[in-house]
C-alpha cells in the first residue's frame, strides 16, 4: 500500500471572526483534511507575509481577547476530534497570554505540537519543552548548519522549506533537491516528522514532497485564496489530498 502524507492547511484563527474560523475548520474537515496549522494572531507578526499579517490584524480588531481564541480552538477540537492541530504562536503572544497559562492550555487540550516563532532568546522555547510541549524547528533550503543543529537538539517536528524562494539564489550544492535535504536530516538522527512548506500549491508539489520522503506538506495561499468560493476550495483540498 502506498505511503500517505499529511496535507496541512492553514487556519486563520479569528478571521474574519471567531465563528467564521470555526466554520472554516469544519469545511476543511468535510473536504478530507486531518491536520491544520492554527495560529494565535500576533499583534506584531513581523515574520508573516502581507496576507497572513492582514488576517491577524483583522482578527485582533474583531476580538483582542486571547481567551476567546483558546475557547475557539477547544471548540474545534471537540467538534473535529479527527483533525490534529499544530499551533503557530509568536513569542510576543505567549508573553501576553502568560507562559504558564499558555503551556497549561496546550497540555490540557492535547495541543503539544507548536510552531514557535519570533524568538528573541531560547528562554520561552526551553520552558515550553520542559513543560511538555514539542517545539518545531524551521530549516531553510540552504541547509544552514546552525538551523540543522537546532532541529537536531529540539524535540518537535522539522518544518523544512520545500522550495527555494524566487530570487533566493543560494542552494547548497551538497543538497540540491528536497530529497537530499531530508535524507541529510535523517542521517543526522532526526526521526521526528519532517513537514515541508513554502511554495506548495499543486498536486505535483504534494507528490514531490511525498517522493522526497516528507511526512506532510503545508499548503497556505493556494487554499486561502479560495475561501470566498467554498465549493472550489473544497475541490482543491480534495484534489491535493488525492495526491498525498
Amino acid at each position: 500500500m502506498s505511503r500517505k502524507i499529511e496535507v496541512i492547511l492553514y487556519l486563520s484563527n479569528g478571521y474574519p471572526s471567531i465563528e467564521a474560523s470555526v466554520k472554516m475548520a469544519e469545511e476543511y474537515a468535510a473536504a478530507g483534511c486531518t491536520m491544520v496549522e492554527v495560529d494565535f494572531p500576533s499583534r506584531n507578526p513581523f515574520l508573516e507575509g502581507t496576507m497572513i499579517a492582514d488576517r491577524m490584524k483583522t482578527a485582533l480588531k474583531a476580538c483582542g481577547d486571547y481567551t476567546s481564541y483558546m475557547k475557539e480552538i477547544c471548540e474545534i477540537h471537540q467538534k473535529l476530534p479527527q483533525v490534529k492541530m499544530l499551533v503557530l504562536v509568536y513569542e510576543n503572544t505567549i508573553q501576553e497570554i502568560g507562559k504558564e497559562n499558555f503551556i497549561k492550555f496546550c497540555i490540557e487540550n492535547d495541543l503539544k505540537d507548536i510552531i514557535l516563532v519570533g524568538l528573541t532568546s531560547d528562554s520561552i522555547k526551553k520552558e515550553c519543552i520542559s513543560g511538555g510541549l514539542r517545539v518545531s524547528c524551521y530549516v531553510q533550503y540552504q541547509m544552514q548548519e546552525d538551523e540543522i543543529a537546532s532541529a537536531v537538539s529540539s524535540n518537535g517536528f522539522v518544518y523544512m522549506q520545500a522550495k527555494p524562494r524566487d530570487g533566493q539564489g543560494y542552494v547548497n550544492p551538497q543538497y540540491p533537491q528536497l530529497k537530499d535535504c531530508i535524507r541529510h536530516l535523517r542521517e543526522k538522527g532526526i526521526d521526528r516528522p519532517v513537514y515541508c512548506g513554502v511554495g506548495v500549491s499543486s498536486p505535483e508539489d504534494i507528490e514531490m514532497v511525498k517522493s522526497a520522503g516528507g511526512d506532510g506538506a503545508f499548503v497556505g495561499s493556494a487554499v486561502l485564496n479560495l475561501q470566498n468560493d467554498i465549493p472550489a476550495m473544497k475541490a482543491k483540498i480534495s484534489e491535493l489530498i488525492a495526491h498525498s
